[in-house]
This record gives structure tokens, C-alpha cells and sequence, in this order.
């Protein structure tokens, strides 16, 4: 499941997030990447102080309030986020995200994530593109918005030909592994919360909830 995700992050705290990037300084992206992503990725990226942690820890809390991001990607971990940094001529060419990441501590990624942070008439190209067998998608969204899909995807960012692209990128290992049993369980969960909206609760939301909580005991990793 590929989902775009509205309002991740406020104006206020984007713009205190983007302020504490504007302190930090910028080295080679290619040094947190896979030994066979690194040949293709060309950008840079916020070298980790206190300004960057700061950041990560504003982004990591925002992520925990937002409502249909828990729901659609059920975080056992999210790992500390990367701030990634895109000039003209810059670009990340075709790759998958490594399956383990976090050195003696591995984490596996189940879910990979990018939220934009700059406004996306500031910068031309830059988009992120993802790869399947049905054909490519290209995205691109505004400043505070994020999409997350599964680990497993071919993707890259094509080249910027103007401006400059911001985003923070991080994975999540979640609670259900399967992509397809987390989109069931996010229709399931999605379906009920809209007919209790409209209608309270009802026989059919308990029957929804029944089977929403009894897939969650079947399915989740804890």
C-alpha cells in the first residue's frame, strides 16, 4: 500500500524543524547508503548534531500524533530520521532500501517514509518516482505532507533542475510485516471509524471492531 499522508507536520513545527536544518551543516548522502545504492545516490544530507537530533526527535512526535499514519503503518519503530538535501543536478537513481538497518541493533523496514518540507513550486524535478511491474508513479507533494510504502519497492528520486529539494526520509518496522495484512487491517479500521462517525455504534461497528481486533491478535508481532 502506497499512501499519501496530509498535515504530517504543522507549518509551526515545520518551519522550527527547517530553522534548525538552516544551522547544520551538509555532507555526501552517500555515506549512510547501501554499498549498491551509494553508486546511485547524489545528494546531501544533514551531518547528525544537536540541531539534526532536535529535528528528528520534532518529526518522531509528530509522526506518533497523526492519526492515519498509526493506523495505516502500525510503528513498533521508527527509526531516527535523515534529512536529505537535493541541488540542481542532484538525483537518486533506482534502488530497494536496505531490509535491516541500526548497526549491533538491527531494525527490519518494513515501511519506508518521505515528508517533504519545501514547497513543491520552489524546486522543479525532484520527484519521487515508484516502480512496478504495473508501470511508474510519480510524487511529489506539499510542504508538511508524506508518503510511506512498502520496503520492498524499486524507487528514486529523478533528477532537480531547479531549486532545491528538502525532505526527511525514515523507516518503520511495524507491528504487522505484511504490507497486504496492514492494508486490510487499515480498510477494516478506516471502514468502522467512518460508520461510527455516521451512525454511532451500531451492530455492524461491533462486528467491524470484532474482526478488526481479532485480526490484529492473528497477525501482530510483538
Amino acid at each position: 500500500m502506497i499512501l499519501c499522508l496530509a498535515n504530517v507536520l504543522d507549518t509551526e513545527t515545520r518551519e522550527r524543524i527547517m530553522g534548525l536544518l538552516a544551522a547544520s551543516s551538509y555532507e555526501s548522502g552517500a555515506k549512510t547508503a547501501g554499498w549498491h545504492a551509494r553508486i546511485v545516490k547524489q545528494n546531501l544530507q544533514a551531518a547528525p548534531d544537536s540541531n539534526t537530533r532536535e529535528a528528528a526527535n520534532l518529526l518522531v512526535e509528530a509522526l506518533k500524533r497523526h492519526t492515519v499514519f498509526r493506523a495505516a503503518v502500525m510503528p513498533r519503530v521508527i527509526r531516527p530520521p535523515l534529512f536529505s538535501r537535493y541541488s540542481e543536478s542532484m538525483e537518486y537513481g533506482s534502488h530497494v532500501d536496505d531490509p535491516l538497518m541500526g548497526g549491533n541493533a538491527p531494525v527490519r523496514t518494513d515501511v519506508s517514509m518521505t515528508v517533504f518540507l519545501c514547497d513543491p513550486d520552489s524546486y522543479d524535478g525532484g520527484e519521487l518516482v515508484m516502480e512496478s511491474t504495473a508501470g511508474e508513479q510519480a510524487y511529489k507533494l506539499e510542504a508538511g505532507a508524506a508518503i510511506v510504502y512498502p520496503s520492498t519497492t524499486l524507487h528514486r528520486v529523478t533528477p532537480v533542475t531547479r531549486g532545491q529539494r528538502e525532505v526527511a526520509v525514515t523507516w518503520i518496522q511495524s507491528m504487522v510485516r505484511s504490507p497486504e495484512r496492514r492494508e486490510i487491517l487499515f480498510d477494516i479500521d478506516t471502514a468502522r471509524r467512518t460508520l461510527f462517525a455516521r451512525e454511532g455504534k451500531s451492530r455492524e461497528f461491533d462486528l467491524l471492531s470484532k474482526s478488526h481486533a481479532n485480526l490484529m491478535r492473528l497477525w501482530v508481532e510483538v
